[in-house]
Order: C-alpha cells, then structure tokens, then sequence
C-alpha cells in the first residue's frame, strides 16, 4: 500500500509540472498544442516517473541526465541543453536539467523538456527540409550551467537570445520550465516531510523494481524468437530516394533485443536520427504491444535493448543534420518495429497508421535580435509579425483494430500533441484556416475501417518561409489482414504539388495545404457490417461513387 502511494505521489509530481509548464507558457506551440513533457529522475540518472506527455521526447530524456550528470551537477544547479548528441532529440527540443537537493545532497532530478518555434539556423523555426550538417538547422546548446547553485548565468542566456529570431517569447516559455522544475523541488521536499528522505529514496527503487518485474513478465507472455520487418523514409530532404529501416525483434523469456542492422547508412540530409530517439520508439512500441498500464520509469525499460550501427540513420555521428529524424524517422522506426512484434502477437496491433507528424513550419523571413535574461525592460513587442514562428504537427489516420475502427484526424506514434486551434493560431499570427477538415475515403476500406486523413489550408498573410517535414506522401499506410492501404497524404502550395520535404519563400495570400494520410484498415473488406457501411456514408466518412461521378 505505501508502495502504491509513494509512485502516485511520484507520478503527480511529474503531472503537476507538466501542468505548471504548460499553463507558465507563451508560445502556442506549449501552451496550446502541449509540445512538451516533464519527469522525474533519481541521483543516479535512473528515471522514477513520467508525465504521459510526448513518446519522442521521455524515452531519450535519460540521455540527457546521463550527459548532466557527467559534469557534476551541485545543489542549486539547473542545466540548458538541446545538442541531439549530447542528451538531446533534435535541436528546437530545449531541456533543463534541475538537481533535486535534501540536507544539501544531490537526491534527483527534475527534467522539463519543450518544442521551442525557433532556435535560429538557416530557416525560421529551426525545421529547415534542405539542412546537410546539424549548423544549419540552429543553435546547438551542450548541457550548460543555466543556474550556478542558485545564481543564475546570464551569459548563457544572452547567447541564446542572440541567435533565435523570437527572444521574447523563448525567454518566456524557459522562465516556465524553471518554474515547472522548481515546483518539483518544492514537493519533492514535502514528499520527504511526510514520509522521511530514506522511505523516499527507498521509494525510487521500489517503482522502478516494480516497473521492471512486469515489464519482464509481459514480455516473457510473448512467444520466443526473431521477429523481422522493413519500410522506407521517402527521402532526407536532400535526395528523394527511398532509404530502409530495418528491424529484427528478439524475444528470449523476459527480455527483448531490438537491432536496426541494414537500416540505411546516416545520409546527407536531415533524416538521421539519434540512436536515443531510435530507442524511445522502440521502448514506445514495447510498452504499447505489451501492457501499456506498467508504470513508465528506468525499470520498465530495462528489459528491453535497443542497437543500430554506428554512422548509420538511427545512429549518426556529428555533424549529420537530425531535426527531421526526431519527428519524422522516428515514426518509421515505430512502424517497423511494431510490424515485427505483429508477427509475435498479431492481436494486438493495428493496421499502418499514418506514420507522420506533417510538420508544418511558417516563419517570417528576417527578424532576430535579443534582449537579455535579467533585463527588466518591457518586451512585449520585442517579437511581432517581423519576427514570428509558427510550428504544428498535424494529425491523421490511425489505423484499424482488430476489434474497432481506427480513429479519424489524431496524432499517433512518437506523438501526441494537441493541435493548434483556429482562433488561437490566427490571433498570435499572421495567419488564416481557410479549411480544416476530414479527408472521406481516405481511411483504408476493411472489416474495420482506417482512420481518416486531415486537410488543413492557411493563408500566409506575409512574407514568410515555409518548411515542410512530411511523410506517406508516395508509400500508403498499409492495411493488415486483407484489409485496404490508407490514402497518402498531398502538400500543396497555391494548389500546386510540392516534395514531402521542402523549404519555400512566399509571398503574401499564399495558401499552403496540407492533406495528411489516412491509417490502413484491418481485415477483409467484405466483411464490413452493412450498418457500419451505412454510417460511413451518413457521416461523410465514406463517398459512393455515383455520388461523386456528376
């Protein structure tokens, strides 16, 4: 029973500061759209509970305390880092690192980890499709000393502010990541009033044993044996040539083994992926296909292993360009991996979902410059439309169930963000949705039917630069057990195609649509209940063809 208390007290402090970040925000991108996560670690870097927060950013997060922790971290301490070879996903992924701190010893961490519209680089909002070395896509920040045992560094802030092209805002939405770890102390601290800094301490290995005991145990309910699957990236963003991801599954009692060996080699442009987000979709598809309701901590993951080939695409080395790695490949990395372990227990996975965030990054062209941490002069329009960053992801098809549908217009995989809503977006930009809609007939045809695609249309209202991160643009989500691919998904700028990867300037009144994927649909299309058929079409889901041949 004290176990069962302590982990959701543990739990709750992660949540709350999820909540503390998210409501201390400016930017949409965290307070509307929730493009952040938050977590709890002990003193030996070992994380004792999780926010259920973004897939892509807590499975790597223990990267990032490991690299803090090699610099000594003191009482006081709160470290700034984004460098996706040093901790970190992809470079507009800012953490702070926060030590935890009872009768002056070093007892934890509190890690806070957000999407940030802009951390400078060749293209506004730090996305940019052409991007050939990691340089040209933003600052790249090594885990710093942002506050030195209770003082914080302006310096580092200062050079931080001089390289993004909205200060204001970037100054805004770190102030609530201090905030959301600094709540973290204040209850770790009432956690160890209540209950005593050794049964707490205690507690951490506690949660984390539990977590391991019954991830072991739900894996060793999988049948032994290697389990095999593939599919492409469409292309980095410098080359249109489809590049494998490979995956071989082995299960052996209670453990796990993940090799990506015969993935594509690391390529020129911005698809590489860390081996640190490589890992956090795999974990994620292990947690997913096993039992989902184990507490996500250090122990739930230990049983599972994770490898790929040193300079290849889930594991490059500097200075190869990631940001496209951290939210595109990584959701072909989960495909594949949930392929392979759909040969081990095919009941509990679903038909190809969308397999893309459909990144869409609009930023003015120009702008920049900075004001410092502790100037207290008013800012408020230091970041106008001269200088603004619009970031969103958006959601598509999940795929069809064994026993459900899939679920129409969501985010899936390695994310889980909100969506940015229309009144919300057109007040902070220059920007107007002409269109925000369900894509019919684009959920793959079944026993039980795919999800459906999105289309979203903005009306640029300014000179901007628009970067496009997408996928599933020319390889449908595939169907399972007879059943249907779902539709691809289509950019388009004023109407008129443009790559799955690409950066444009435009000009004012441009539209750019986005039409995301629809997911795969699972089992023998004949078999699809009339009455299901029936609300397809009364609900718009499905189009008869005669209603659409006139």
């Amino acid at each position: 029973m004290t176990l069962e208390v302590l982990r959701n007290q543990l739990e709750g402090v992660a949540e709350e500061m999820g909540t503390v970040l998210i409501r201390g925000a400016y930017s949409p991108n965290i307070t509307e759209r929730q493009d952040c996560s938050t977590a709890l670690f002990d003193a030996a870097g070992r994380m004792v509970a999780q926010a259920e927060h973004i897939p892509v950013h807590l499975g790597a997060m223990p990267e990032a305390v490991a690299a803090v922790r090699e610099r000594d971290p003191t009482p006081g301490d709160v470290f700034v880092l984004n460098d996706p070879f040093t901790g970190g996903t992809h470079l507009p992924d800012v953490t702070l690192v926060s030590s935890l701190s009872l009768d002056g010893d070093v007892v934890g961490f509190a890690v806070s980890r957000a999407h940030h519209a802009d951390v400078g680089g060749m293209a506004p909002g730090s996305m940019p499709a052409g991007a050939r070395e990691i340089q040209q896509e933003g600052l790249r920040i090594p885990p710093l000393r942002l506050v030195d045992g209770g003082e914080r560094v302006g310096d580092v802030l200062e050079l931080i502010f001089a390289n993004v092209r909205t200060p204001a805002e970037r100054r805004a939405d770190l102030e609530a990541q201090l905030a959301a770890n600094e709540r973290a102390g204040d209850r770790l601290r009432e956690l160890a009033d209540e209950h005593g800094r050794a049964r707490l301490e205690r507690a951490f290995d506690a949660v984390i044993d539990y977590s391991r005991e019954r991830m072991a145990a739900a894996i060793d309910d999988l049948p032994d044996g290697t389990y095999e699957a593939d599919d492409v990236m469409e292309g980095d963003g410098v080359t249109d040539a489809d590049l494998p991801i490979r995956a071989a599954v082995t299960v052996d009692g209670g453990a796990l083994a993940v090799d990506f060996a015969g993935s594509a080699p690391q390529v020129d442009g911005n698809c590489n992926a860390p081996l640190a987000v490589a890992k956090s979709a795999a974990y994620f598809v292990v947690r997913c296909v096993t039992d989902p309701s184990i507490p996500p901590n250090h122990g739930c993951y230990e049983p599972v292993s994770v490898s790929a080939p040193d300079g290849s695409i889930l594991n490059p080395n500097p200075p190869a360009a990631v940001v496209g790695g951290n939210v595109e490949t990584s959701q072909r990395v989960t495909d594949v991996v949930l392929a392979a372990l759909g040969e081990a227990a095919p009941d509990r996975v679903t038909a190809g979902s969308q397999g893309t965030m459909n990144n869409l990054t609009i930023g003015a062209r120009g702008g920049g410059g900075g004001r410092g941490w502790n100037d207290d002069s008013d800012d408020s329009d230091a970041d106008t439309a001269e200088s603004f960053t619009y970031y969103e992801t958006i959601g598509g098809g999940f795929g069809a169930r064994p026993d459900a549908d899939g679920m129409d217009g969501v985010q899936v995989g390695m994310t889980n963000t909100l969506n940015t809503p229309v009144e919300a977006l057109e007040a902070a930009y220059p920007l107007r949705v002409e269109r925000y809609a369900f894509r019919p007939d684009s959920g793959g045809d079944g026993r039980h039917r795919g999800g459906l695609g999105l289309e979203r249309r903005v009306r640029v209202e300014t000179a901007a630069t628009v970067s496009l991160l997408t996928e599933r643009r020319r390889h449908a989500p595939a169907g399972i057990a007879g059943g249907g691919a779902g539709a691809t998904g289509e950019n388009l700028i004023d109407g008129d195609p443009v790559p799955a990867k690409t950066t444009v300037d435009v000009e004012p009144g441009t539209t750019v649509t986005v039409r995301t994927p629809g997911g795969g649909g699972y089992g023998d299309p004949s078999e699809r209940a009339p009455a299901a058929r029936e609300r397809d079409r009364a609900d718009g889901k499905a189009v008869e063809k005669s209603d659409t041949d006139d």
